[in-house]
């Protein structure tokens, strides 16, 4: 006969996969939008926060297989990977957007990108809140860090949107290359966080 407490945990870690596997398929539409509208718009913001998605996608990937298996050791590992995901996300939009602001480049007005960047910042909010539940319940680091992971996604969101719909509203085009920066600042935090054992 199983424990209560299996019971328990066992409903805890199909929620868990659930909210990964859907973070997984939203962020995986979310990288042909993005693409789209970051190339029609000629936007560093989009571009990087398609990267964003890609990087994501990467850190849900690994909480599934961290919540799959057991140990400390595994949990490490996986924290590292969602780690060096995030420099990866951090240098390049350093470039790019120091680039875009040296070279003067006007993005154009995407409706898509703020469309698309809207209903993201809602939905990653929303995932967020389950994984820092669920990862609490559990008491598993793996998914309260990548739970944190989804809530600066909205952040980032709410930010490009941000950038998006000054460049559209009032022609503030260095608006976008800004919301690049605000994403690194948040990428660097989360590598400092996670390298320092702030998690």
């Amino acid at each position: 006969m199983t424990a209560p407490h299996e019971t328990s945990r066992d409903s805890l870690l199909r929620q868990g996969f659930v909210l990964e596997y859907t973070t997984l398929a939203w962020n995986a539409i979310g990288i042909v939008v993005l693409a789209v509208a970051a190339v029609s718009a000629r936007s560093v913001a989009l571009a990087g926060f398609g990267l964003d998605s890609l990087i994501e996608i990467g850190a849900s990937t690994v909480v599934i297989w961290e919540l799959s298996g057991t140990g400390e050791a595994r949990q490490r590992r996986a924290l590292r990977l969602i780690g060096v995901g995030f420099a990866a996300l951090a240098v390049y939009l350093l470039v790019q957007s120091t680039w875009v602001l040296a070279a003067g480049h006007h993005p154009r007005h995407s409706l898509l990108g703020i469309g698309w960047t809207a209903v993201t910042a809602v939905v990653m909010f929303a995932l967020a809140a389950g994984k820092a539940r669920t990862g609490a319940a559990l008491d598993n680091p793996v998914l309260k860090t990548e739970g944190r992971v989804t809530l600066i996604d909205g952040l980032l969101a709410a930010a490009v949107l941000l950038g998006l719909a000054l460049n559209t509203a009032v022609g503030w085009w260095w608006a976008d290359p800004a919301a690049g920066y605000v994403l690194v600042y948040y990428a660097v935090r989360e590598v400092r966080e996670i390298f320092t054992g702030g998690h």
